[in-house]
């Protein structure tokens, strides 16, 4: 399938990640049919972007060139991927389905393998950047699966997608999207006992953000979260729910490879101590509060 031929394009799932995501398709000229398993977002969608609402993503993705997904774990892809009314029981021959959904690498395995059983293409493609990349059309884009889906679907990638690059076989997206996780966890929790330790030295702490970035501390996390972790706002797109299930998946991985993850494992524990306190819809840079608390 040519890149040109891709013009019409089924959304499943309208987070806060999948609705700005889809609404750049939109914008970008293609027909564009979507499904929430909350009709009212995407009424709301369909309000603000045009385009159609379907009952099922069965129904959406019927005469759909290229099919996408971004739901929450693994049981949410599996039912709107592998359900009754599921997004690989209406695709037609030769259609790509890619899914931007952070899973484990078995699921993206296995509906690689149930894709091509049928004649489709799937892409594992989960993304990093958060709401502010998916809003801002500025997200990085890490995909498993064949080359050639990966070409044809790369150009609808990139309305949303800043950095989109193909990782290897199906499976691939995943296990690079942990590596993201595992690095980011770290940083948040070393960024957090930096900024209390700045608080509690009664540091300008703007000033110490401004000179610290410009040397080898630099990071995005610090040019976007430190100041906020100081002044307690924790009311950005990325969940500690959601960040907590991502380090569980890296950790279960790393169980079967071998990999020795000791501060992934701590910062896993400590997102559990944040839901324990009734914290698990803020931010993940919300860690800072076990140590202001």
């Amino acid at each position: 399938m040519a890149n040109e031929s891709i013009k019409r394009v089924a959304f499943i799932g309208l987070g806060v990640m999948g609705h700005p995501m889809a609404g750049h398709l939109a914008r970008a000229g293609l027909a564009v049919t979507v499904f929430n398993r909350t009709a009212a977002k995407a009424e709301s969608w369909v309000a603000r972007y045009g385009g159609r609402r379907a009952a099922t993503p069965r129904e959406a993705v019927l005469d759909a060139d290229m099919a996408i997904s971004c739901v929450g774990n693994d049981g949410d892809l599996r039912d709107v991927a592998l359900g009754p009314n599921g997004i690989l029981s209406g695709l037609g021959p030769g259609a790509i389905y890619a899914d931007h959904s952070t899973v484990s690498a078995d699921i993206a395995r296995e509906l690689y393998q149930t894709a091509r059983e049928a004649g489709l293409n799937f892409l594992d493609a989960p993304v990093s950047g958060g709401q502010s990349g998916a809003e801002n059309g500025a997200l990085s884009i890490m995909v498993g699966g064949d080359a050639e889906a990966f070409g044809a679907a790369r150009a609808v990638m990139a309305h949303y997608g800043r950095a989109v690059a193909h990782m290897g076989g199906p499976g691939d997206g995943q296990l690079t999207k942990m590596v993201n996780q595992i690095a980011i966890a770290g940083l948040v929790q070393a960024l957090a006992e930096a900024m209390n330790f700045a608080v509690r030295s009664k540091l300008d702490a703007d000033r110490v953000i401004g000179v610290i970035s410009k040397g080898a501390a630099g990071s995005w996390q610090l040019d976007n979260r430190a100041a906020t972790m100081v002044e307690g706002k924790f009311d950005f797109g990325f969940a500690v729910d959601w960040m907590r299930k991502d380090l569980q998946i890296c950790l279960d991985e790393a169980r079967r490879n071998g990999a020795a993850l000791p501060v992934t494992a701590l910062v896993e524990q400590l997102y559990g101590r944040l839901q324990e306190k009734g914290f698990g819809r803020l931010d993940s840079s919300s860690l800072i509060k076990l140590l202001i608390e």
